[in-house]
């Protein structure tokens, strides 16, 4: 839609300078590859790697500048100069953080027009979707001060129904909502299960000792320095206690590295097989590349040829071409490194190992499966431990959706217009 808009402009004689794309490192070539599909009409350059100094001063001579966040936030000075016919943001969610210094120089690039592209506006609260409408109309939500007091509080602390409501008025005409039941209506049905898993044994064991033993620490933490100033110790207490869910073997601790009990592995490998002899193609997930590595040892062992892709994957196209064609039944993905820009419509079952705090990210993995060109239903599982930090993230999960869904409800309606 975005370069159908741009093509559009072109023709009508509108588009007076070259556009600016970021988008993130890993799918800034996929950009190049649509424009050569849909619209070969409008010339482009990709500007990256070691030697992109060489082609600054070429910037107005094409359509469309592709480039990535980190590069972006490198070269601000070259682009500083350009008064760009259209600034777009790829996955616009990394800006967010109105702290950083990738949001404060994006502020400072100049543009006619300016137009963010994201699945996930508000990741974990509203101040994330203030940050990209302050980018798009600065002050048009106020101050982020006053942002908080007249929508942020009232909406997430008091569940303000008024305020909900003036607020999704208010950001409605800028925002065209694409949802799959617009866009690809053909598009199989998409079957989630929450799988919840009971750990016990030795595993149980060592979570309840490990939340014992933060529970403690964290009480004189927290009674020593306050709550606010805990947060690091807080947030890597919770670290612990899901990397115990997932398998004992991710903690650190010496007494942890001799348990080999894990209810999430055990579950994995006692379905898989019968997956793949079904002929089934299955995306794995998980936060934990450790993990990750624990389930590319048992993938082995059972000989279950697989493909990898985390961080540190420099080659990405060919484990992806790999599993498209079907060479390998199964492929291992870090939720970060492949959540977004990645189509695997070869997969028909989606496992995520380890629930993240913000439902949004979860659902876009996913979706690297239910997207155009997905001819089978898919079927996603989510793996729970019970009685754990786990069931209390999913619980998260559903009031996120709600407040993230009530905040966009309507938008659809431009769509249709």
């Amino acid at each position: 839609q975005t370069l159908s808009h741009l093509l559009l402009e072109k023709e009508q004689g509108r588009l007076n300078g070259p556009s600016l794309i970021v988008a993130p490192t890993s799918v800034l070539f996929n950009w190049g590859k649509e424009i050569d599909k849909f619209t070969p009409n409008l010339s482009y350059i990709v500007i990256n790697g070691a030697k992109r100094q060489e082609n600054f001063e070429l910037l107005d001579q094409y359509d469309i500048v592709i480039t990535s966040y980190p590069l972006v936030l490198k070269d601000t000075e070259v682009h500083q100069k350009h008064v760009y016919y259209y600034l777009i943001l790829d996955e616009a969610h990394y800006i967010k953080n109105p702290k950083t210094k990738l949001y404060k120089a994006m502020l400072t690039l100049k543009a006619q027009h300016k137009l963010c592209l994201t699945g996930t506006p508000m990741e974990n609260h509203l101040g994330e979707f203030w940050a990209q409408f302050n980018f798009l109309l600065p002050g048009f939500l106020a101050g982020y001060k006053q942002f908080t007091r007249l929508f942020k509080t009232p909406i997430e602390k008091h569940n303000d129904h008024e305020r909900k409501v003036l607020l999704n008025q208010r950001i409605k005409p800028f925002i065209l909502r694409r949802s799959k039941t617009l866009i690809a209506k053909e598009l199989p049905e998409k079957t989630i299960i929450i799988q919840t898993l009971k750990i016990e044994g030795k595993q149980a064991e060592l979570y309840e000792s490990v939340r014992l033993t933060m529970d403690t620490r964290l009480k004189e933490i927290i009674a020593a320095k306050g709550l606010q100033r805990s947060q690091i110790e807080i947030l890597d207490a919770l670290l612990k206690l899901r990397q115990v869910c997932n398998h004992p073997q991710l903690l650190s601790l010496p007494s942890a590295k001799s348990i080999k009990q894990s209810a999430k592995l055990e579950f994995l490998m006692e379905t898989l097989p019968e997956m793949v002899e079904e002929g089934r193609n299955v995306l794995i997930f998980s936060q934990f590349t450790s993990m990750l590595a624990l389930i590319e040892t048992a993938l082995e062992s059972a000989g279950i040829r697989y493909e990898k892709l985390t961080g540190q994957t420099r080659d990405r196209a060919t484990p992806v071409k790999r599993f498209q064609n079907g060479d390998s039944p199964v492929f291992l993905i870090s939720l970060k490194a492949g959540g977004v820009g990645l189509n695997l419509t070869a997969a028909d079952y989606v496992i995520h190992m380890d629930p993240w705090w913000n439902p949004a990210v979860e659902d876009q993995a996913s979706d690297r499966a239910h997207r155009i060109g997905q001819r089978r239903p898919v079927t996603v599982y989510r793996l729970v431990a019970n009685n754990t930090i786990e069931e209390k993230i999913v619980n998260l999960h559903a009031k996120k959706r709600d407040l993230a869904d009530s905040l966009l409800e309507g938008s659809e309606m431009s769509a249709k217009m």
